[in-house]
């Protein structure tokens, strides 16, 4: 009811700004002087696949601001102004992002290029795997209902591969002037993300184990998927919760206790509560798992991406199946 609520009153001030805006609303290109492309990404991941692949050669926006909570991000006016004057749109295009829908049935699309990030991979189900906490209320959904899909589809460096070569051709497609630019870069992001996509199997065929514990949410389905990890964890990717029950807690202490798991995870702008829990009773060692969905201001500015990201994940990867 939260999320419908929003997407209604998200539609109410779009209808708004593109009624009572239109004389203040600029083409993009008239805007631009030097003619670049101009791209709206909603979250980090994109914005930085976009980042590799052009570099300054187009002008770039990501709506989240860095050190949000990217779940419960809802669009400004200003936002709704940036998608409309935009060349190329890219989104994830899951239930966090059922507002996108209401904002474009209520503008011109037709000379604007829209990618969901979700229409480009194999997409996987929302899971409740054992000692797993579900949503309130969860047990009494409509059975009718379509299942919800995991939107977390960059987690994978081979999901991430088939995304960035789409925004390659689609940038290709758009802005010939850039294209022998665009197509080095991306053959050398592809060999970059490639390389890691090999280091998480070498680690994967050489581990000991291949088990995860998250004490926290668990974004990480694709790439739990794609190298054949098993996980256990106190929350599905998308839960608003943050505080688990004492059964959760209990379950995941015995869980690290009987399979001597060294590393208990925990994901970005955690409060580690949780983990430090079942750490101080078990003597695991605490690390981060980070998922992309968003970064700090501080590792924004400092120009962090998602390869040094995904990399230290397979570093603190392969401490976790030592």
């Amino acid at each position: 009811m939260k999320r419908i609520i929003s997407i209604f009153m998200t539609a109410i001030i779009c209808m708004s700004i593109l009624t009572g805006c239109n004389n203040n609303t600029v083409n993009p290109e008239s805007e631009n002087s030097a003619g670049k492309l101009s791209i709206v990404t909603t979250i980090f991941p994109q914005y930085d696949f976009v980042r590799e692949i052009a570099g300054d050669s187009v002008e770039l926006t990501m709506l989240l601001s860095p050190g949000s909570e990217s779940h419960s991000y809802e669009p400004t006016p200003q936002d709704i102004i940036t998608i409309q004057n935009c060349d190329i749109f890219i989104y994830v295009g899951g239930e966090s992002d059922e507002w996108v829908d209401g904002i474009l049935d209520s503008m011109d699309t037709g000379n604007m290029k829209i990618i969901p990030l979700m229409d480009l991979v194999d997409t996987v189900e929302e899971e409740i795997v054992e000692g797993m906490e579900a949503e309130d209320g969860a047990a009494g959904e409509d059975e009718n209902e379509a299942p919800e899909l995991d939107e977390h589809v960059w987690t994978s460096p081979k999901n991430a591969i088939t995304i960035v070569q789409y925004i390659s051709d689609t940038l290709c497609e758009l802005d010939n002037a850039n294209v022998a630019a665009y197509k080095v870069n991306t053959a050398s992001y592809l060999e970059e993300l490639s390389e890691l996509d090999a280091a998480f199997r070498e680690v994967i065929d050489n581990a000991l184990r291949h088990t995860l514990v998250f004490a926290d949410r668990f974004p990480f389905r694709y790439l739990a998927n794609n190298y054949g990890l098993e996980y256990y964890a106190a929350f599905p990717g998308c839960a608003t919760e943050t505080e688990a029950s004492a059964a959760t807690v209990a379950f995941l202490i015995d869980k690290v206790k009987e399979e001597d798991i060294p590393v208990v995870f925990y994901i970005e702008f955690s409060n580690e509560k949780m983990a430090d829990t079942i750490c101080e009773s078990t003597n695991a060692q605490k690390l981060l798992f980070h998922s992309c969905h968003n970064i700090s201001k501080e590792d924004f500015k400092s120009g962090i991406s998602y390869l040094e990201l995904m990399t230290q994940n397979m570093i603190n990867l392969k401490e976790a199946l030592q």
